[in-house]
């Protein structure tokens, strides 16, 4: 066989793997399911909106370093077991500082569990000791959700983007953030996101029986999910801490728990968690199917049927905005049906997410079609916050961002709570953040100036965006 022969093979042979990998990728989310909310989900939905009373307190985390260090308190004062699901963990020096505190958990005998995203397990977390100082932890059980594996495309998609932290029966932290640097602690780093997370405290704890707390429902959530076929354990063989590099790093994350009282004191201060939350009237947990394929939009049209029931105000976070016909229609109906309804998502100059920027700028027209009032955040570190406020006393946060991806591929939960003090609070934040955002008048021009700390993009990179924006319109599903 000639040279010439061998090269078309090769070249064709690499075109098949290519095709094999993206149709594989692509073909089990090709169309949207119908949306189908069950009469239990309306019922929860009606008994969270007639609700006066709660075993739940809560509270707005909003900076990186309060997120760190509530992690720590709950980790810190957890007699039982500790439960970390997040989509995306990274070595760090937060990450450090929460192994330290679970391996010493641990180490007093505390069960702990941690579920991660099968991407980030993968590209993050194969051949960093930390991670293996902590799954080789007798006490520790460390599991993927459907690891990356590239001979099976059609898996590659079905992600699980749920992120909260659970410490016995006692409290929990829902919302946005992932497990590194990024969004955790005030540690230097090249980039910084801003985020939000609530903390639920459930007054019941010490109480034999009671059962009403949203916690309970939240474990039943993630022991479905860590039953699942799909979730794998990561590198659970004990005979690892026998390994030199791994018992080197148990004894530095050891010396490094003895520093954390030092580095964040609020975490160890004794504070008791009623003190720092507020009384709810209601809590309601909303989740959707866990499996890797196409899902029903539940999260989305759960939150939507809860804004609807709004009178005077809807006020959304969320990063990007990336919706299919359906969803342009039921936000639609929310700007309707509410006098004032307003959405903040990043400026295509100021976020971090390529795909989603490119999608704005092909598809902004139909954004600004629903009726809804769009502000543009343009404050020079981008805004990574799902959040939700309704009338004067509903506020709803979570990991759900209003695009394709979150409604119909990945897992996702929100967490709504009725009460008219957390409300306020969370108002002040989000208002916040509106005085740094510019209000579109249209698809091309906007009402104010720039703030000062806007950044703007280099050249090349609107073109790229549009370009890139382009192509997608075939794909917009995956984003």
């Amino acid at each position: 066989m000639s040279g010439k022969w061998i090269r078309r093979l090769i070249m064709w042979l690499i075109i098949c793997i290519i095709l094999y990998l993206v149709i594989g990728a692509v073909a089990p989310f090709g169309h949207y399911p119908k949306p189908v909310l069950s009469a239990g989900q309306r019922e929860k939905l009606d008994a969270f909106m007639d609700s006066d009373t709660s075993a739940d307190r809560a509270a707005i985390v909003e900076s990186n370093r309060e997120a760190l260090a509530e992690r720590l308190r709950l980790m810190e004062g957890a007699k039982e077991e500790v439960i970390l699901s997040t989509f995306d963990m990274r070595p760090g020096e937060s990450t450090e500082d929460l192994a330290a505190m679970m391996l010493h958990k641990a180490d007093e005998g505390v069960k702990i569990r941690i579920l991660v995203d099968g991407i980030s397990s993968v590209l993050r977390m194969e051949g960093k000791e930390t991670f293996y100082a902590l799954s080789s932890h007798p006490n520790i059980e460390l599991k993927a959700y459907n690891p990356l594996n590239l001979l099976l495309p059609w898996k590659t998609q079905g992600r699980m983007h749920d992120k909260y932290v659970i410490a016995d029966h006692t409290a929990y932290i829902m919302g946005g953030r992932n497990t590194f640097d990024y969004f955790l602690g005030d540690y230097h780093t090249a980039n910084k996101s801003l985020d939000r997370e609530i903390l639920i405290y459930n007054t019941e704890w010490e109480q034999a029986g009671a059962k009403d707390s949203s916690v309970f429902e939240l474990r039943e959530y993630f022991e479905g999910v860590w039953g699942l076929k799909a979730c794998k354990y990561f590198h659970e063989d004990e005979k690892l801490a026998d390994k030199e590099k791994v018992k080197e790093k148990r004894e530095e994350l050891a010396k490094r728990y003895d520093g954390l009282r030092e580095a964040y004191p609020e975490a160890f201060d004794g504070s008791r968690l009623e003190e720092k939350t507020v009384a709810a009237k209601g809590v309601l947990l909303m989740t959707g199917e866990t499996g890797i394929y196409e899902k029903q939009p539940l999260v989305f049209q759960q939150v939507c049927e809860l804004m609807k029931r709004g009178k005077e105000r809807v006020l959304i976070h969320t990063p990007y905005v990336v919706c299919n016909k359906y969803m342009y229609g039921e936000l639609g109906k929310v700007a309707s049906s509410v006098e004032d309804v307003k959405m903040m998502i990043n400026s295509v100059d100021n976020g971090d997410n390529f795909f989603g920027s490119a999608d704005y700028l092909w598809n902004k027209k139909k954004v600004m079609g629903t009726g809804m009032e769009i502000l543009e955040y343009d404050g020079g570190i981008s805004t990574h916050g799902k959040s939700v406020i309704i009338d004067d006393n509903i506020s709803v946060v979570g990991s759900f961002n209003f695009d394709l991806r979150s409604a119909y591929m990945d897992t996702e939960m929100m967490v709504a709570v009725k009460s008219e003090e957390l409300t306020r609070q969370l108002s002040a934040n989000m208002e916040e953040l509106h005085q740094d955002c510019r209000k579109a008048a249209d698809a091309d021009t906007y009402e104010g100036e720039r703030p000062e700390e806007a950044r703007s993009l280099p050249w090349w990179k609107k073109p790229a965006m549009w370009t890139v924006g382009l192509i997608m319109q075939l794909f917009r599903f995956l984003v």
